[in-house]
């Protein structure tokens, strides 16, 4: 008899101020946090092996509902085992419900109460995007933690647009429970967490915040955040709504984002982070260290010899010379964004060990303001 899969827990194991270390588990293993989730838009992480995404500490990884349905369809994924077979990554998945992506398809789509019709942008093919059918293909592909369908807009909004987009939210948040529960997600030890929408409206923030978690999700996320908005808008969104999230459920701030925006969120109490900043930026030539961003398109760099960081683990990062990665930049070298990409992940995933280390002995202030004078000091040799 095949044993039943373990059950999805969170456990808040130190805090420091509003800053939180804790540990969620899953069928495919622990996620220790504050995590940031490299983003695998269409079953991988673009530049990277699976293996080398998982050495660097990486515990989960985002896989997209919209990009897997469209190719190469979630009822095939299901028939080859599933996306963690298909995609070689045995450890925890999540998946994102496919809401942000068709929202930026202005032009291809229709969004009514029953859900979202759009044409696909590879072959103009019509699909139906209803929170039922977002929860039935999370289910086939078999993510760890899935998201709940949201209306998620662009900010600036009118207080009226902000406020439609957030009721029609929280009433999918309900049709995405009941369809999670139907189709057997906390049996097997699976989670759906519910998207805290309101824009840049404190007051549509906390309600819905407060509605959300009188509905049984096993975690929240913040949704519709760095979406045209200021730093400081974000982050007094999260001051306000962060108190209103059950403080025994993860809190998941979606799409963010830079480092500095990491840390200012771990000190407002988030727990996982997603962005494709660190990939996307590795591709363009944009690399994340402990002195700040390095841009190695710029001719500063051309005859430099050292690495990015001679002290860090990582061998893209301590063994290539700035003049070499220039030059794979400059040539349009794959190799380029493969050893950024590398780079950045490597930084990204230090970042966040060295949040989880200092919130257990009591000193985030400390890193926090070690880690910000360290971009601000930076190492760039003199021309």
């Amino acid at each position: 008899m095949t044993a039943a899969p373990a059950p999805f827990t969170f456990q808040v194991t130190a805090a420091d101020g509003n800053a939180r270390r804790g540990r969620i588990a899953t069928p495919h293993g622990a996620v220790e946090t504050p995590a940031f989730m490299p983003v695998g838009t269409q079953a991988t992480v673009k530049a990277m092996y699976p293996e080398q995404v998982r050495d660097l500490g990486s515990d989960v990884v985002l896989g997209n509902t919209y990009h897997l349905m469209l190719r190469p369809g979630a009822e095939r994924v299901a028939r080859l085992g599933g996306l963690h077979r298909f995609m070689n990554w045995p450890h925890t998945i999540l998946t994102d419900s496919g809401g942000f992506q068709v929202m930026s398809l202005a032009q291809l789509r229709k969004l009514d109460e029953d859900g979202v019709r759009f044409q696909s942008h590879i072959d103009g093919q019509k699909h139906h995007l209803t929170p039922e059918r977002s929860v039935e293909i999370q289910g086939l592909l078999g993510s760890d933690i899935q998201m709940q369908l949201d209306e998620c807009i662009r900010l600036p909004a009118s207080t009226d647009e902000i406020r439609r987009a957030m009721e029609l939210s929280l009433r999918w948040a309900e049709r995405s429970r009941t369809q999670f529960e139907t189709m057997g997600g906390p049996a097997k030890g699976q989670a759906l967490y519910g998207i805290v929408q309101g824009g840049d409206d404190p007051d549509l923030r906390l309600r819905s915040a407060e509605a959300l978690s009188h509905m049984p999700f096993e975690g929240y996320s913040v949704g519709g955040l760095a979406v045209g908005e200021p730093q400081d808008v974000m982050l007094k969104m999260l001051e306000v709504t962060t108190p209103a999230m059950p403080a025994d459920k993860p809190r998941y701030l979606m799409g963010v984002g830079t480092p500095d925006d990491l840390l200012e969120s771990v000190a407002r109490g988030i727990d996982q982070f997603d962005c494709v900043m660190p990939t996307r930026a590795g591709r363009h030539g944009l690399a994340y260290t402990r002195h700040g961003k390095v841009n190695l398109k710029n001719a500063r760099h051309a005859d430099d010899p050292r690495p990015l960081d001679a002290e860090s683990e990582c061998p893209a990062t301590n063994t290539y010379s700035r003049a070499y990665l220039h030059h794979l930049v400059r040539a349009g070298e794959g190799l380029a964004a493969m050893l950024l990409t590398w780079n950045n992940l490597a930084y990204y995933q230090a970042l966040m060990k060295g949040m989880r280390g200092a919130i257990e002995h009591g000193q985030f202030d400390d890193f926090r303001a070690e880690t910000k004078a360290g971009w601000a000091r930076g190492d760039i040799a003199p021309l």
